[in-house]
């Protein structure tokens, strides 16, 4: 008789969610989850930086605005009452004004005005983005303004917008608009007061150090004012300079060193006026006093 063969049975692993195997492949999936989410939300806000970054770069350098603004204004606001001058500054004003505002102004200036202005000086004073490159312009203009034998100094406030291509051409897109002329501010910082914190007798020698470093401080080389100054804390100015007095320095300790708030009368040997700096620094004493920074 043939015998049955028996039937093989397959082994198989059962592998259940409790094991540690499982436990430990879930948490390097999830893991690896978070760590893709958090560098492409990484990589988002690096680009938004580098992005800002670029946009303040380009408002920072705003020379070439100022150049063509200041050009613009010498051709603006200068002419002579006769037909020559008239076209001559018809024509340059083209130059930097859009075909509409050349229209607009054709005749801002004609031969039957009795006056003659030139430009002494053109001045800006405010710069800020006004849309899709787009800047607008705060600027000032003196004039000297003749009529007949009679002259006249004029200063002026104007604003106007510039549009930047991408190229970095430019033209004016706003005929100047009167502005208001900058006021002084009412701001006044709050004077340093002494806080008891430095003895008197240190006090006085600190005194001494820096009337001895402020005598010697107008004419001094670099080399010289090393045996002072730490790491180059203050450069030398080398003026022909003569100091006068300290003005009511104010002494505070910070940890081991010292701040001094101080005014520095000097007289200018060329002018002989007299010269107020004001000096906040920070010495400390070791061998000597050395002036660490400025």
């Amino acid at each position: 008789m043939f015998r049955k063969n028996k039937e093989k049975r397959v082994r198989t692993m059962k592998v259940g969610t409790h094991r540690k195997s499982v436990i430990a492949l879930w948490l390097l999936l999830i893991g690896s989850v978070s760590f893709g989410i958090y560098k492409n939300f990484t990589a988002i806000d690096q680009h938004t930086t580098h992005e800002k970054e670029i946009i303040q770069l380009q408002l920072n350098d705003t020379s070439g605005i100022e150049n063509f603004v200041k050009d613009f204004a010498r051709a603006f606001y200068e002419w002579e009452n006769n037909e020559e001058s008239i076209q001559a500054r018809t024509a340059a004003i083209s130059n930097y004004l859009t075909p509409e505002l050349q229209d607009l102004n054709m005749d801002t200036v004609r031969t039957d005005i009795p006056t003659c202005s030139y430009v002494n000086d053109v001045q800006i004073w405010d710069i800020k983005e006004a849309g899709d490159q787009e800047y607008q312009i705060k600027y000032s203009v003196e004039q000297y303004v003749t009529k007949g034998e009679e002259a006249t100094t004029v200063e002026s406030f104007f604003e106007t917008t510039v549009h930047v291509d991408s190229t970095g051409n430019m033209v004016i897109v706003q005929s100047p608009v009167p502005a208001s002329r900058p006021e002084k501010s009412d701001y006044e910082p709050k004077a340093p007061e002494s806080d008891g914190s430095v003895d008197a007798k240190t006090i006085q020698e600190a005194t001494d150090f820096l009337e001895t470093f402020f005598k010697l401080y107008p004419t001094a080389t670099e080399e010289e004012l090393a045996y002072y100054v730490e790491d180059y804390a203050l450069e030398p100015i080398e003026e022909d300079y003569i100091f006068s007095e300290l003005i009511n320095p104010i002494f505070k300790k910070e940890e081991e060193n010292i701040k001094v708030h101080v005014n520095v009368a000097f007289i200018d040997q060329n002018t002989k006026a007299t010269i107020i700096s004001g000096y906040d620094l920070t010495i400390k004493k070791e061998e000597n006093w050395l002036l660490i920074s400025s």
